[in-house]
């Protein structure tokens, strides 16, 4: 991608950069349903964004203004071999992992429905923002016959907490962004008028020369690798994370400007 705006992608996943924010826009309507192929552009997608050194934050969005993502295909889905399925549903872990654990901020822009599998592609971003009065959230894989497939049944219970999340994956009830901000679901509510381009600002004000999107990025990977390990062994790694940006260029121009009383103008280095 070029440091300006630039556009590329599938047509079921089309990414465009401007002033360091890639949106990744999950293209298939009606209701822009997940498919292998949809999954194998979205992990193109994300390693893309992750390589690209002038991609500072990403933000996943669904094409329209009715759909983030209503989850997996269900035609398609029926259609599959038990075999096909599980490795279907591999992958879509895999490439979820990945969206996860790239070292820079993932920002789900809810532009609408958000349910099922849509639901779990959000939660594996870092934040979640929501189109004021656009739709409806939840797990109700349940009323399938199914368990939350793609990351619900783990993702959930550790940002609202595993008795909220069996009851809400059991009930399998869907409800608006304003209760999912409640919930601690959803991490901002804007209004619906320019949602695509107050997305774009809200990942914005994360990159340089604004903010120290290493320092950003480092602080994710300090979170959301070290909420798995013990706390001596999540010191550790906050402490060689620290020692990584202490080294930075950002922190020498961060750290001067702090002792001359300006703000820092950040590089992302």
């Amino acid at each position: 991608m070029s440091p300006e705006a630039a556009s590329r992608g599938s047509s079921l996943v089309r990414s465009a950069l401007r002033g360091g924010v890639a949106t990744l826009t999950l293209d298939d309507p009606p209701v822009n349903g997940y498919s292998h192929e949809m999954m194998l552009a979205l992990d193109e997608a994300i390693l893309a964004a992750r390589f690209d050194e002038s991609v500072h934050v990403i933000v996943l969005t669904g094409a329209g203004d009715k759909f983030f993502c209503a989850g997996a295909s269900i035609p398609k889905l029926q259609a599959m071999t038990p075999t096909f399925k599980y490795y279907f549903c591999l992958h879509a872990n895999e490439t979820l992992l990945r969206l996860e654990q790239t070292p820079k901020l993932t920002i789900a822009a809810l532009n609408g429905h958000c349910v099922g599998g849509g639901l779990e592609v959000a939660l594996a971003c870092d934040l979640r923002i929501a189109r004021r009065g656009a739709g409806k959230m939840g797990l109700p894989e349940v009323a399938l016959g199914v368990l939350p497939g793609t990351g619900g049944t783990q993702r959930l219970s550790r940002v609202v907490g595993p008795a909220r999340a069996l009851d809400l994956m059991v009930t399998g009830r869907t409800f608006d962004f304003e209760e999912g901000e409640r919930l601690g679901l959803v991490n901002r509510i804007l209004d619906g008028e320019g949602f695509a381009e107050k997305a774009q600002e809200f990942g914005a004000q994360f990159c340089p020369p604004g903010k120290a999107s290493l320092a950003v990025g480092h602080i994710k990977r300090a979170v959301q690798s070290g909420a798995s390990l013990p706390l001596e062994s999540g010191l550790a790694l906050e402490r060689e994370l620290q020692a990584k940006l202490f080294a930075s260029a950002d922190c020498r121009a961060g750290l001067e400007a702090f002792l001359q009383k300006k703000s820092a103008a950040f590089t992302g280095r």
